[in-house]
């Protein structure tokens, strides 16, 4: 009989014998948990470090996972790939400058009208003021106006360096959309090329995972901008005719508001809701402004009840209560940029979380072609050990 003395029972460590089996648990759960904790920290202190150039870089991706499909409906049409990329992005520019081109034409031709009506509201809010209980008269304005011009000179200074920081934001925005750009074209010319490079850095043995949950987390971010996209036309069109109709001024620059508020859920849609409402009030009156907002409440139960749970299926499966903690979230840790990213962050995380669960090392040869492709290439050139 073989001398080993690893198949034999150990004698069991009275120390650890001393801890109840809930408590050892609890332990191995805590240690793994504060793991992960720190790194998702390191990760996140990265991207704040680095948000100049992830910031970007993450647009970019949304802009690919918006076009990608108008790009693979023209290279199937027998488009060369570089005319494909380059026409939805071209397309692109031209719906913006469009977009701006009557948004600026809208403003100067309702600008006469909006002096008017900006005048005589200026002289009712006066006459309100100089009545009971405010009785604040006109002298006492003027003072008031005049004692804010004197702060404003008094702190010139800090005025100018405050437009001087916004001209090196301005710089720093010029250079985000240079990478957003570059992204935008690279990653819908040559994505597949990208993504099977970025398998190849993990083991051979978890690439097949790895691809299946990426393919997974892509097919939900091009479904959840689609349907942000569908949404955001409704949520516009809807509001610009409840602004037509009621003769409000700036109705195209306040469908663009609702257009792209849109694409920040649940507080988007409110923000530019209330946005449509104030313009109402201040240019229209109140009861315009009590009908605008019905309009826009409207406009949010049709998207709530009817756009979303129709569009979205199983495709996008992220409960509304993450939703909402999922973009307090983000606004709290990072602010408007924060709020736009929670939730297709949220809805890609969570794609690629099942994907990676339910996959199975029998999927590799028809779920994971990336997974595929690199180990082929690995083969043509001797295999990388991993």
């Amino acid at each position: 009989m073989p001398n080993d003395r690893s198949v034999l029972p150990q004698p069991a460590d009275p120390a650890v014998e001393t801890v109840p089996t809930g408590m050892r648990v609890a332990g191995a759960f805590s240690w793994r948990f504060l793991v992960v904790v720190a790194a998702l920290a390191v990760v996140v202190a990265m991207v704040v470090l680095l948000q100049e150039i992830v910031v970007p870089f993450l647009i970019g991706l949304l802009v690919c996972a918006l076009l990608a499909p108008f790009s693979a409906f023209l290279q199937r049409h027998r488009w060369p790939k570089w005319l494909a990329v380059l026409s939805c992005f071209v397309a692109v520019i031209v719906v913006i400058g469009a977009l701006a081109l009557v948004v600026t034409a809208q403003i100067r031709y309702d600008l006469p009208t909006l002096e008017h009506r900006l005048r005589s509201n200026v002289q009712t809010f006066q006459t309100l003021l100089a009545t009971e209980p405010f009785g604040i008269s006109s002298a006492e304005v003027t003072k008031y106006l005049s004692e804010a011009t004197s702060f404003l000179q008094a702190h010139v200074s800090s005025i100018l360096s405050g437009a001087a920081e916004a001209g090196s934001g301005l710089i720093h925005a010029l250079e985000g959309l240079f990478i957003v750009v570059f992204t935008t074209i690279f990653v819908l010319a040559d994505g597949r090329r990208i993504w099977s490079w970025v398998v190849r850095l993990f083991p051979r043995r978890s690439r097949g995972r790895i691809d299946a949950a990426g393919q997974a987390g892509w097919k939900t971010l091009t479904s959840f901008i689609r349907v942000q996209l569908i949404v955001a036309v409704t949520d516009a069109l809807g509001i610009v005719i409840g602004a037509l109709a009621l003769g409000l001024p700036l109705a195209v620059p306040i469908g663009v508001i609702v257009f792209f508020g849109a694409f920040v859920p649940v507080v988007g849609a409110i923000v530019a809701g209330i946005v449509a409402v104030v313009i109402a009030l201040v240019f229209n009156g109140l009861v315009p402004a009590l009908v605008m907002l019905a309009v826009v409440v409207a406009v949010q139960q049709l998207e709530s009840h009817v756009l979303h749970p129709f569009l979205t299926g199983s495709a996008v499966r992220v409960h509304p209560l993450g939703v909402v903690l999922g973009v307090t979230a983000g606004t709290t840790v990072a602010g408007v940029v924060g709020a736009f990213f929670a939730v297709p962050f949220i809805a890609t995380v969570n794609a690629m979380v099942h994907a990676a669960a339910e996959w199975r090392p029998g999927q590799l040869d028809d779920a994971t072609p990336a997974a595929r492709r690199s180990d082929d290439r690995e083969a043509d050139h001797g295999g990388v050990q991993s």
